[in-house]
C-alpha cells in the first residue's frame, strides 16, 4: 500500500501529518531534530500523575476550580492573575477525598503533601490522545483567572494507561526469512515512522509510517521481507516540555547493534547463525555448578587488556579480538590466573557508550619525566577525542560498544566479535561478567546522545519536585527511574539479552542502590527461569542521593538486600585495610593509615589498631551481621553491633551477599594509596609484601573475592585517583612485567591538582618505583594466595550457618597482639575442605611475630602445601614460619600471610 502522508487525529486539534518527501528529507538531514512548533514558555512540573485518573498537586489549596488544559502544538501560556491562553480544550478535575491503593501511596510516598484531584470517568477515554499534547494543570477563580499553574510529571499515568506494554517481549527489531518487524514504545508521540538505510552511511530512500496501538502505547511496523543487514532510525513528532513539538530522528532504545558512532540501529536477528562464531552453540560457561562464594573475580577493561601488548596483532589491540589470541602475553596471564583460582573476568562497560569516538579516535603521543605535568597535559587535551574511557556513560544498553570492534560501521562485527571474546574467555576457563550501568544515561533532553528522553520526554528519568532530572549518580548525566514500569522493563530485558544471547555469567551493577530491590528480584527470578542457571548479581549498594534511606522505594542497597542472594561491595573491610575512605583528600591521604600500611607502626594507640583489626575481621567473616565475636574492648558482640560511620559494620545475612575487595577501578590503586601511607624509605620488596597482605585479606574473606586487574603486578596509575578519562597513558598494564607505570608523570589536573604538592616528591623518589623482580614476585605471590583459596572450600563457606559453625578467631579482645589476625576454620565433615582444620595468620607488623594458641596444643599443624612447594613465591614462609605443637606457639615472618593446615 502506498502511503504519502501519515495522519493522526487528535481530539480538539487538527490532523498532524508528515509528508513523505519531508520525512525523507528529515531522515537524511544533518540535524537530528527540528522544532516544528516552539513552545512559548517552560513551566515547572510540580504536579504528579499518580494514575490515569488521579493527580496530586503539592501545595495547592481547595480554592477555586481545577482544570487540565491541553494544546497539540504546545502553545499554552498561564500567567497568575490573568486568563490562560493558547489551549485547544479543557478537562475538569474534582477535588477527591478517596483513599488511594497502598501500592499507589507507596510509589509516590516521596511527593509532598497536597491536593488530590480526580478526572471524571467519562473523560478517561480521552487521555491517551491528550497525553500526546501539552497538558497543563491550572487552578482558577470563578472568572477564569489563573491562581496557580503547573506542568505534570507523567510516569504514573503512562504506567497505568499502558500496563500491558510490560508483557510485550519483542520490542525493537525482529527478523525472519520472510518478515521484519519493528516495535517502539512511544505513547506520547503524535506520529512515528521508520527511516530505512541500505548501508551504514548511505542516504535513506524509504520512509515507512508506523501504526499506533492505544492499548499498549506501542508503534509497530511489519514488512513482508527480510531487511537483515540494513540500518534504521525512527522519526517521530513529539511534544517536548519547554521546547514545543519536535521532529526527532532517533535510534532504537532496543538496538541490538549500530553503525559507527551509534548513528543508526542495525537490523539483524541475534540467533542468526551468521552472527555466531564457529562452535558458539556448543560453547558453555565453565564451572556451571559454581557457588556464588566460589567467585574470585578479576576486573578488567577491554582496552587496558591489550592496547599495550606488543604480542597482540596490531589490528586487535584494544579490541574484543585481543582475547582470541591465546599465545599473547595477556591471554597467558589470564590463563595462569584461571589455573591458580580466578573464576571470572568482569569487564568494565562493553555496552554501547557515548564518550569514545568509534570512528577516528586519536592516540596522542605522550612523554615526560617522572613528576612532569606534560603527560597529563597531552592526555587531557585529547581526552574528548582519544580512544579511551571507562564507559560509564550509557548510550544503547543492548548493543556492544563499537570502539572495541575492528569495524564500528559494520553492525554485524561488534556482535560477532563480542561473542568471539566470550568464547575465548570461556575456553580459557574463565566465566565472563559485565559491568552494567542502568542507573543513568549519558544525556537527557534534546541532546544528540539522548535516546530515551527524545522518544518519551519526561518518562525514563527520575525527576525532582520541580520536574528537573536528578543527577546524583552522574553529572551532567541523568538518573534513570527503574521504578517506572518501562525503564524497569528495559533494564530487565537488556540483562536477559546479554545472559541468553551472549552467555554472560554474572553482572556487576553500577550504583545499584538507585534501583528498587523489587525490580532486582524480578530480574533475578527471570534470569533463573530463562537461562536455567544461576546468574550472579553484584552491585554497588551505596546509599545516597534522592533515593537514600528508602525515600522513594526499598533500595537494592547494602542494608536492604538481606536474604536476596544479591551481593554488594563492602567498604568496611576495604577502608580498614587501605586506611581512610574513598573521599579522602589533602593531608588525610597520608595521615589516615590502614591496617596493612602503617597503623601498626606509627605509634597509634593500641586500641585504634585493635579496633581496626576488628573491622578487618568483620570482612573476613563475610560481613555477617549475626556472627558473634569478642571485640577489642572485651565485650561479646554480634558484628552488626560494631559501628561503621553510624551504620552496622556487618550487614548481610549470607556470605554470598558480600563482595570483598581492596582495589577496583575507582580511586587510587592499592600500590598508589600505599605510596601515600608508607614511609618513603620503605623497601621495594616490603611494598610488595604490603600489597599482598591486602590481597591475602580479600582471598581469605568469606564471600566473593574481587580483584582489580593489575593488583597482582603492582599496578600504578601514577597516583591518579580517577582515571576514567585519563587515556591509555595512565591506565596501562604491562604483561611483560617490566614496568608498573609509577612515576610516569603527574596525573590529570582535573581530579588531582589539589594533591600535586604531595604527589610530585613521591613520583620523584626513585626508590619507590619497583623493578621487574618485584613485579614478578608480586605476580607469583598473588597466584599462591589464589591457589590457597581454591585449595579448600573452608575459604568459601556456603552459608551463614557454615561460617558461624566453622570460623572463629583467636588472639581477640583486651591484651591481644592486634598486629596479627588469626582465623581458625574447622573442616571436619565439610565437603571440599581437604583439611581437618586450618589456621591463617595475617601479620602486618614489620617484624616476625609469635602467637600462642592454647587450643592448638598437641595438634599436628604443618604449613600449607603451597607454602612448601619448591616454586613458592615467598621463600621466607617455608624458611621462617613454624609451629610448636608442645607449646601451641606459631611463628610467622614480618608482613606475611601464612596458612597452617591439619591433615
Amino acid at each position: 500500500m502506498s502511503i504519502v502522508c501519515v495522519f493522526l487525529l487528535i481530539s480538539g486539534a487538527s490532523a498532524q501529518t508528515i509528508d513523505r518527501r519531508a520525512a525523507i528529507a528529515a531522515c537524511n538531514a544533518s540535524e537530528f531534530a527540528s522544532v516544528l512548533h516552539p513552545a512559548p514558555v517552560k513551566y515547572e512540573a510540580s504536579a504528579y500523575w499518580l494514575s490515569q485518573q488521579f493527580v496530586k498537586w503539592p501545595g495547592a489549596s481547595k480554592v477555586g476550580r481545577f482544570s487540565l488544559y491541553y494544546s497539540a502544538l504546545g502553545q499554552i501560556q498561564a500567567v497568575v492573575g490573568a486568563k490562560l491562553s493558547g489551549a485547544d480544550g479543557v478537562v475538569s478535575l474534582a477535588v477527591s477525598d478517596k483513599i488511594l491503593p497502598v501500592a499507589l501511596t507507596n510509589r509516590f510516598k516521596f511527593v509532598e503533601n497536597g491536593l488530590l484531584l480526580r478526572l471524571a470517568d467519562a473523560d478517561l477515554a480521552r487521555m491517551p490522545n491528550l497525553h500526546k499534547q501539552q497538558i497543563f494543570l491550572v487552578q482558577e477563580d470563578p472568572n477564569g483567572v489563573v491562581l496557580k499553574s503547573a506542568s505534570l510529571q507523567i510516569p504514573g499515568a503512562l504506567d497505568d494507561l499502558y500496563s500491558s506494554a510490560k508483557e510485550i517481549r519483542d520490542l525493537g527489531v525482529h527478523v525472519t526469512a520472510r518478515q521484519t518487524s519493528f516495535k517502539l514504545w512511544a505513547p506520547t508521540a503524535q506520529v512515528v515512522g521508520l527511516c530505512l538505510y541500505d548501508q551504514a552511511n548511505s542516504r535513506a530512500n524509504t520512509f515507512e509510517p508506523m501504526q499506533w496501538n492505544a492499548n499498549s502505547g506501542i508503534w509497530s511496523l511489519q514488512k513482508g521481507i527480510s531487511l537483515k543487514g540494513k540500518y534504521y532510525q525512527y522519526l517521530l513528532d513529539v511534544y517536548v516540555p519547554g521546547v514545543g513539538v519536535v521532529r526527532n530522528r532517533v535510534t532504537d532504545p532496543y538496538s541490538i547493534s549500530l553503525s559507527g558512532d551509534s548513528k543508526r540501529s542495525y537490523i539483524a536477528q541475534l540467533d542468526s547463525p551468521a552472527l555466531q562464531p564457529k562452535g558458539w552453540g556448543a560453547t558453555s560457561s565453565p564451572r556451571k555448578d559454581l557457588a556464588q562464594t566460589d567467585m574470585a573475580v578479576y576486573e578488567l577493561h577491554v582496552r587496558d587488556f591489550s592496547i599495550n601488548d606488543a604480542t597482540v596483532g596490531l589490528a586487535h589491540r584494544g579490541k574484543y579480538l585481543a582475547f582470541t589470541e591465546p599465545a599473547s602475553r595477556g591471554m597467558r596471564h589470564l590463563q595462569a590466573l584461571a589455573q591458580a583460582g580466578i573464576t571470572d573476568v568482569h569487564l568494565l562497560p562493553v555496552f554501547d557508550f557515548a564518550s569514545v569516538p568509534e570512528k577516528g579516535c586519536v592516540s596522542p603521543l605522550i612523554q615526560g619525566g617522572a613528576d612532569s605535568e606534560t603527560q597529563q597535559a597531552s592526555s587531557s587535551v585529547a581526552a574528548g577525542q582519544d580512544c579511551y574511557n571507562w564507559g560509564y556513560d550509557p548510550f544503547h544498553y543492548n548493543a556492544p560498544e563499537g570502539s572495541y570492534s575492528t569495524n564500528a560501521d559494520d553492525g554485524a562485527k561488534r556482535i560477532f566479535e563480542f561473542r568471539q571474546m566470550v568464547q575465548a574467555l570461556h575456553k580459557a576457563g574463565l566465566r565472563v561478567g559485565m559491568d552494567v550501568v542502568y542507573n543513568h544515561t549519558d544525556a537527557v533532553g534534546q541532546k544528540a546522545t539522548s535516546v530515551l528522553d527524545r522518544i518519551v520526554p519526561g518518562y525514563y528519568h527520575r525527576l525532582d519536585a520541580l520536574g528537573q532530572v536528578e543527577q546524583s549518580t552522574c553529572t551532567p548525566c541523568g538518573n534513570t527511574a527503574t521504578e517506572n514500569m518501562m525503564m524497569g522493563k528495559l533494564m530487565i530485558d537488556s540483562v536477559l539479552q546479554w545472559a541468553t544471547q551472549y552467555k554472560i555469567d554474572s553482572f556487576r551493577f553500577d550504583l545499584m542502590a538507585h534501583q528498587p530491590r523489587a525490580v532486582m528480584e524480578e530480574l533475578q527470578a527471570k534470569l533463573r527461569a530463562q537461562t536455567g542457571r544461576e546468574i550472579q548479581l553484584l552491585g554497588e549498594g551505596w546509599n545516597f542521593g534522592e533515593v537514600a534511606n528508602g525515600a522513594r522505594f526499598v533500595q537494592a542497597s547494602q542494608l536492604s538486600l538481606n536474604g536476596t542472594g544479591i551481593a554488594t561491595f563492602s567498604d568496611r573491610g576495604r577502608d580498614a585495610v587501605r586506611g581512610g575512605g574513598a573521599g579522602d583528600t589533602g593531608a588525610d591521604l597520608m595521615r589516615h593509615k590502614g591496617y596493612i600500611n602503617g597503623l601498626a607502626d606509627q605509634g597509634a594507640a593500641a586500641s585504634d589498631l585493635a579496633k581496626t583489626a576488628d573491622m578487618v575481621r568483620v570482612g573476613l567473616t563475610g560481613s555477617l551481621r549475626d556472627f558473634s565475636m569478642t571485640s577489642y574492648d572485651g565485650s561479646i558482640k554480634n558484628l552488626e553491633q560494631i559501628d561503621y560511620a553510624g551504620q552496622p559494620a556487618a550487614y548481610v545475612s549470607e556470605p554470598a551477599e558480600v563482595v570483598n575487595y581492596v582495589e577496583n577501578h575507582d580511586n587510587q590503586t592499592l600500590f598508589d594509596i600505599n605510596v601515600y601511607k608508607l614511609p618513603q624509605d620503605t623497601s621495594r620488596i616490603d611494598r610488595v609484601r604490603v600489597q599482598m597482605l591486602g590481597v591475602a585479606i580479600t582471598a581469605f574473606s568469606q564471600g566473593i573475592a574481587y580483584f582489580h586487574a593489575g593488583v597482582d603486578i603492582l599496578r600504578s596509575k601514577s597516583m591518579d585517583r580517577n582515571s576514567y578519562n585519563s587515556g591509555d597513558w595512565f591506565n596501562r598494564l604491562d604483561w611483560s612485567y617490566q614496568d608498573n607505570y609509577f612515576a610516569t608523570g603527574l596525573p590529570p589536573k582535573a581530579d588531582n591538582a589539589d594533591a600535586y604538592p604531595m604527589i610530585a616528591p613521591l613520583l620523584a623518589n626513585s626508590l619507590i618505583k619497583p623493578g621487574s623482580p618485584e613485579i614478578a614476585l608480586a605476580r607469583d605471590m598473588f597466584r599462591d594466595l589464589l591457589k590457597i583459596r581454591s585449595s579448600s572450600s573452608l575459604f568459601r563457606l556456603r552459608s551463614a550457618a557454615d561460617v558461624r559453625q566453622r570460623l572463629h578467631f583467636d588472639n581477640l579482645g583486651v591484651g591481644q597482639n592486634a598486629a596479627v589476625i588469626v582465623g581458625h576454620l574447622d573442616g571436619a565433615g565439610y565437603s571440599g575442605a581437604n583439611f581437618k582444620s586450618l589456621r591463617y595468620f595475617i601479620n602486618v607488623a614489620t617484624n616476625s611475630q609469635q602467637i600462642q594458641i592454647p587450643d592448638a596444643l598437641g595438634i599436628d599443624y604443618v604449613l600449607h602445601p603451597v607454602h612448601t612447594d619448591v616454586n613458592a613465591a615467598d621463600k621466607r614462609i617455608a624458611a621462617m614460619a613454624n609451629f610448636n605443637t608442645a607449646s601451641g606457639s606459631f611463628s610467622v615472618p614480618a608482613r606475611s600471610a601464612v596458612v597452617f593446615v591439619q591433615k
